[in-house]
């Protein structure tokens, strides 16, 4: 769709640009955009008023591109819906080219992609910087660099109502394999989608890695234990005579490496002090959490653990493994106090009185409210409910509503119909709700529910039927409904944040769970816990026992377990000393030399982040990111952010990440 030749409201872009590529880049014009635009003038021959419609490739064209990027396009499926929920903008939409700019993939509301179609904004239209000029893909593609292009950045007028942001996606070679691009009509904060975009396509490079290194060992290591198997962590693929085939970035940047030609063919013992028989032995005695190993000729210190290479399980259980970049925790042991079976009594005597009674309540089917602090085992004590029910031969299924962001919490909990938007699964959803059906609903912090969904929660409880998302069709359900949440809901009730229909249909009964501090059995749950951490039967000091019992644990059994994961880790297999217990604020080990921040990690999250919504949690999460990246380094980050130092404390304050604590 070809904009006019001359018009008062287009011209000075036209202006801009040409002055821009005759007499020099304006300062406050990105380099890399100005660097586009005299390519879009003088190799492509192209005019910002006189736009041609980018190509777009037949079906047969474009999957042969798609077959070519089968295994891309699979990694990146997931992490692209799920991308594309987290931005809640209808006006946007998460794509996937290929190096040639083509688009391969595509997440977006139907209205928006409708919308842009005329534009050739649509799977196997060609957005190569030669057919539509200075754009987030082409661009990025060009500069084989992370690029953010504002609505007047683009080249072609007609784009200059668009926003985008794109980012290159790497194989396990380093070359550039795709751009991940997010692209609004909306004006969205663009360091804040960078950030994000960076994160998703690490996730992608994570999965993709595993995929094409099946035969190899995955080995992943981090300076702090509690960042291994997070996307943080470093990733190495070892071949069985101990060579490295492949690392991602953050396994080059911790181990201060600047290419993959540095560390491809290396042996394992050439990089840490250890052998891989001798560390898939202690990964295997340590029920696969970190062990620690040292750099070869450094003190530097990590935290590692390495597996059977994935087609070996392949080939045992006769089905495909489940990726730990698919689920980060997924190849770990239970760890969490409310993903392990419900104990038949608690020893507490308040929890004990609160279990007898929810049992008698349960009975009729009465709606369970529980009260208590975040970290204090809701959860724990509503499958132990569960087990006590009519509905225990049913599912247990839990929701936490605050760990979700609100533009996908309707989706799981009601589920979706196939095609509800561009990019859902194919074959559609059941939401939580249904999966319920026949046994028990567990809906923890369920005060921070978007008032439009307590709307329809409510009306799934008075009729017990659930509409999928974008269906007609509702289908019965039946089941025992448990809630929890660290706030005060008649408080919230009376200001307007949550539906007084909706509180008096949850309560039937309220049970307040008291604090870890507040429970007399602390000794017997550190002794459970810790045995289930250390994969059997752990000695603890005298000393360290007592630091335990008088700690406040302002984040209750979640901190608790935290605590004392990683001093599993930091003893070794020996008996855990008052040293082993930084994390209390007690001083580490003496010997050998803590490692250097190499990476320039962040400080162990052990914040009650309980007062924080859900965006900020994100935001949380993208900031110790970007931190990350600049190794910390304040100055830098605050000049990314385009914000003062003194802004990023206060963010940083507000967001609860203590720099004071780094180490």
């Amino acid at each position: 769709m070809n904009a006019p030749s001359s018009s008062a409201a287009v011209l000075p872009h036209t202006h801009r640009i040409f002055d821009a590529v005759q007499r020099g880049a304006d300062p406050t014009i990105d380099a890399t955009v100005a660097s586009s635009w005299l390519r879009c003038v003088q190799d492509y021959r192209l005019h910002p008023e006189r736009p041609s419609r980018p190509p777009v490739l037949t079906s047969t064209e474009l999957n042969e591109r798609c077959e070519r990027l089968v295994d891309v396009i699979d990694c990146a499926r997931h992490e692209m819906t799920t991308l594309f929920q987290q931005l809640g903008d209808p006006h946007s939409a998460v794509v996937l080219t290929d190096p040639d700019g083509v688009i391969v993939h595509m997440v977006s509301s139907p209205e928006f992609e409708r919308e842009l179609a005329p534009f050739g904004f649509q799977v196997g239209g060609v957005w190569s910087e030669e057919q539509a000029g200075t754009n987030g893909m082409g661009t990025c593609l060009a500069a084989a660099r992370p690029i953010a292009v504002r609505q007047e950045d683009h080249f072609f007028s007609q784009f200059t109502n668009l926003t985008c942001s794109a980012v290159p996606v790497r194989d396990p070679a380093g070359r550039v394999a795709a751009a991940l691009d997010v692209t609004s009509r909306s004006v969205m904060p663009q360091q804040h989608a960078l950030v994000l975009l960076g994160m998703t396509a690490r996730m992608i490079e994570n999965r993709l890695l595993d995929l094409r290194f099946r035969n190899a060992h995955p080995l992943h290591f981090h300076s702090r234990p509690e960042f291994v198997y997070t996307l943080h962590e470093g990733r190495l693929a070892v071949a069985d005579d101990g060579s490295i085939l492949a690392a991602n970035e953050s396994a080059l940047f911790q181990l201060g490496l600047s290419s993959l030609e540095q560390i491809r063919a290396r042996r394992l013992d050439d990089l840490f002090q250890t052998s891989l028989a001798d560390l898939l032995d202690r990964s295997s005695a340590a029920a696969f959490h970190p062990v620690v190993t040292y750099r070869t000729q450094a003190a530097n210190r990590f935290y590692a653990v390495v597996r059977q290479p994935a087609a070996d399980a392949t080939q045992r259980d006769g089905a495909a493994p489940r990726s730990p970049v698919l689920a980060p925790r997924a190849a770990l042991p239970p760890r969490s106090v409310a993903a392990a079976p419900a104990p038949a009594t608690f020893q507490d005597p308040a929890l004990a009185a609160h279990l007898h009674t929810a049992e008698r309540v349960i009975a009729r089917r009465t709606p369970l409210l529980l009260h208590g602090e975040t970290g204090a085992g809701k959860e724990v004590f509503a499958r132990a409910v569960h087990a006590r029910s009519p509905a225990a031969a049913g599912a247990f299924v839990a929701v936490n509503c605050a760990s979700i962001p609100e533009t996908l919490i309707e989706s799981e909990l009601f589920g979706y119909r196939a095609g509800a938007f561009t990019g859902a699964e194919r074959r559609g959803r059941r939401g939580k709700i249904a999966q319920a059906d026949g046994g028990t609903l567990f809906l923890d912090e369920i005060g921070d529910m978007p008032l439009a969904l307590q709307a329809r929660l409510l009306r799934v409880l008075d009729e017990r039927v659930v509409t999928p998302l974008g269906s007609e069709d509702s289908q019965p359900v039946e089941f025992q409904l448990v809630s929890g949440s660290h706030r005060d809901l008649a408080a919230l009730v009376r200001d307007g944040q949550f539906r007084e229909d909706l509180y008096y249909r949850l309560c039937g009964i309220e049970l307040k769970l008291p604090a870890l501090r507040e429970r007399s059995d602390r000794d017997t749950l550190i002794t459970a816990i810790l045995a289930e951490e250390a994969g059997g039967p752990c000695k603890l000091s005298t000393t360290a026992m007592r630091a335990l019992m008088q700690h406040p644990w302002p984040g209750n059994v979640r901190q608790l377990r935290h605590v004392l994961r990683t001093a599993v880790a930091l003893a070794d297999g020996g008996t855990i000393e008052l040293a082993h217990l930084p994390l209390l604020g007690q001083p580490g080990p003496a010997a050998p030399a803590p490692a250097a921040p190499a990476a320039g990690t962040p400080p162990a999250d052990l914040e009650d982040l309980s007062g924080l919504n859900p965006i900020e949690v994100n935001e949380r999460q993208v900031l110790l990111r970007l931190l990350e990246q600049q190794r910390w380094n304040m100055s830098k980050v605050s000049q990314s952010l385009d914000i003062s130092r003194n802004t990023l404390y206060r963010k940083l304050h507000k967001l609860r990440i203590p720099v004071s604590q780094r180490v």
